[in-house]
């Protein structure tokens, strides 16, 4: 009796607690929801909340600039279906016009709040060839993008955030020059990679105290007609990493593979490799020297549950 007592108090105590707040919040452009812009049912969202808040998105195209804050944690935008639930934007470095940090200005959905995770949704920047233009943007810790297809072109996806671990699962994602770039470490599983002109997939910017970078698993590298040079990835950072380990490389891909951004000093710090690939663009013997092929044990490391640990701490120094 004094045990049902307890959960009887506990489910009161639970259910008053999320009583205050909603945690299932729909958007739709056709006016049959509370509301029809993505940023204002965020910004209706409790800050800090105990639970996770999901925001359901109906089928439609929302041409907004969205933004998730840090206090709008443990929140989920779920679409209904990739295809044809877009969340569009089209600013880029040249519009933003505020000098050489312009990029980091044009995210069509900019993630600042830790535990966030996207399904079943179009994020794109449709500003064209003409520079430097995100889609999305993840600057927090812990957050998981599933089943989404990230359009754009140079700079699709800005991965940042020196201690964020983020996981890319079965996602789709296009772009021309370092369209997957940043500092994070980001894992991404069974997902298609495509590249629309000859150039660089990964600008990883890796800090010196992080162990993997960019990691990318069971993926498929596809091209559009006509691309046939498409470097893996270049160092933006002197200590850039990132693995391809168990995927299929399509024709496009270099044999050099690796390209050090006309510094040859990178390629001390830099730690690029490869392990178990298939298909045209796979084959290593004319890999570039400086980047390295991986052993079945040194491939194990590179396990789900290792890559995202939590990331070791710098000292604190004022």
């Amino acid at each position: 009796m004094r045990l049902l007592l307890i959960i009887l108090i506990s489910w009161a105590w639970w259910t008053g607690l999320h009583a205050q707040y909603a945690l299932h919040l729909y958007v739709a452009t056709d006016g049959s929801t509370a509301y029809s812009s993505i940023q204002d049912a965020i910004d209706a969202t409790k800050a800090f909340p105990a639970a996770r808040v999901t925001i359901h998105i109906k089928s439609g195209v929302y041409q907004e600039k969205v933004k998730v804050h840090a206090w709008n944690d443990q929140l989920t935008l779920k679409g209904e279906d990739a295809a044809t639930t877009i969340i569009r934007w089209d600013d880029y470095f040249d519009r933003i016009d505020r000098g050489r940090n312009s990029t980091f200005h044009t995210p069509t959905l900019l993630v600042q709040g830790d535990n966030f995770r996207a399904e079943d949704l179009t994020i794109e920047n449709f500003a064209g060839p003409v520079g430097q233009a995100i889609a999305l943007a993840v600057e927090a810790d812990r957050c998981q993008v599933v089943r989404c297809r990230l359009l754009g072109n140079q700079d699709t996806l800005y991965a940042a955030g020196t201690n964020s671990r983020q996981l890319y699962q079965e996602c789709y994602i296009e772009g021309t020059t370092d369209f997957i770039f940043g500092a994070a470490t980001a894992l991404f599983v069974k997902c298609t990679i495509h590249s629309k002109a000859n150039s660089f997939i990964t600008a990883a910017s890796t800090p010196a105290h992080v162990p993997y970078g960019f990691v990318f698993s069971e993926c498929l590298l596809t091209a559009a007609p006509g691309i046939d040079q498409v470097y893996l990835g270049r160092p933006w950072r002197d200590f850039a990493k990132t693995v391809f380990l168990n995927s299929e490389f399509g024709a496009h891909i270099l044999p050099a593979g690796w390209d050090n951004w006309g510094n040859t000093a990178k390629e001390r710090t830099a730690y690029y490799a490869e392990y178990a690939n298939t298909g045209p663009g796979a084959d290593t013997h004319k890999r570039a020297e400086w980047s390295r092929q991986l052993s079945k044990r040194q491939a194990k490391k590179y396990q789900q549950e290792k890559v995202l640990q939590p990331v070791r701490a710098l000292p604190v120094s004022f």
